[in-house]
C-alpha cells in the first residue's frame, strides 16, 4: 500500500463511480481502462490524517464552472474572503501521469503555500475551490480537506502556451514546485503542464488542506 507522509493523491475506483458518468472526459479514463490499471489505481490510498489513512469512499460532485470536488474532512469557522490570506498544504497529481503518480507535495518539504486570495498569483481552480463556486462548491473552512480535478481551462493552461521560460514560480499563476527546493518534481510538473509537445493540456487533481490563521 503505497502512502504519502501527509497528503497523497488517489484515483480510486470508489472515486471513478462518484464522478457524474456525463462529467468523466477522455483524459480521466485512464483510471477506468484496463484492469490491470484499475488494479494499480486502487492500490493508491489516500493518507490525509489518521481518520483518512484507509481512503474514504468520497461522492464527487461538479461545480458550475467544472471542478469535480469532494470534502474529505469539512472545516471549522468562517470561511476567507476575497482580500484574505490563504495558507494551504496541498498534494498534486494529474489525470495525465501514470496511474495518478504524485507531482508534488508542499507537505514533504514542509512549505506550506501561501498568497492573497484574488491577486492574481494563484490558478482559478484553487481560488473557487476555496471561495466556493456560487451555490455549486460551498467555500471551504479552516482546517477542511477538499479533493479536486480542476479541468484545465481552470489550471494550467497558459502555462503551456507560454514560452518555456516562463514556466516559474515568479510571475506566473500558481502553485508551482520551486526549482530551487524540489527540482526533480519542478522538472516532473514541468514536463507535464509547460510542454508543447503534448496533445493535450490534462487535468489537474489536488488534495488541498486549508489553514486558519498561519
Amino acid at each position: 500500500m503505497l502512502r504519502f507522509s501527509f497528503l497523497a493523491l488517489t484515483l480510486m475506483t470508489a472515486t471513478c463511480h462518484g464522478l457524474s458518468q456525463g462529467q468523466i472526459s477522455r483524459r480521466k479514463v485512464f483510471v477506468t481502462g484496463t484492469s490491470g490499471v484499475v488494479s494499480s489505481v486502487s492500490a493508491i490510498v489516500v493518507s490525509i490524517d489518521s481518520a483518512y489513512a484507509a481512503g474514504p469512499d468520497l461522492s464527487f460532485r461538479t461545480s458550475a464552472s467544472g471542478i469535480q470536488w469532494a470534502d474529505a474532512k469539512v472545516g471549522s469557522g468562517n470561511p476567507l474572503q476575497p482580500g484574505g490570506t490563504a495558507t494551504i498544504d496541498y498534494a498534486m497529481s494529474t489525470t495525465g501521469a501514470r496511474y495518478g503518480t504524485k507531482i508534488y507535495s508542499t507537505a514533504d518539504k514542509d512549505t506550506p503555500y501561501r498568497w492573497k486570495l484574488g491577486d492574481g498569483t494563484t490558478i482559478a481552480g484553487i481560488e473557487k475551490a476555496i471561495l466556493g463556486d456560487g451555490d455549486s462548491m460551498p467555500p471551504m473552512k479552516p482546517g477542511g480537506i477538499r479533493r479536486l480535478v480542476i479541468p484545465q481551462s481552470l489550471g494550467y493552461t497558459k502555462l503551456a502556451e507560454a514560452p518555456k521560460t516562463l514556466c516559474v514560480q515568479d510571475g506566473t499563476p500558481g502553485p508551482i514546485p520551486p526549482p530551487n527546493q524540489a527540482f526533480e518534481e519542478y522538472q516532473r510538473f514541468k514536463n507535464i503542464y509547460c510542454n508543447p509537445d503534448r496533445q493535450y493540456q490534462p487535468d489537474l487533481v489536488l488534495d488541498v488542506k486549508l489553514y486558519g490563521s498561519r
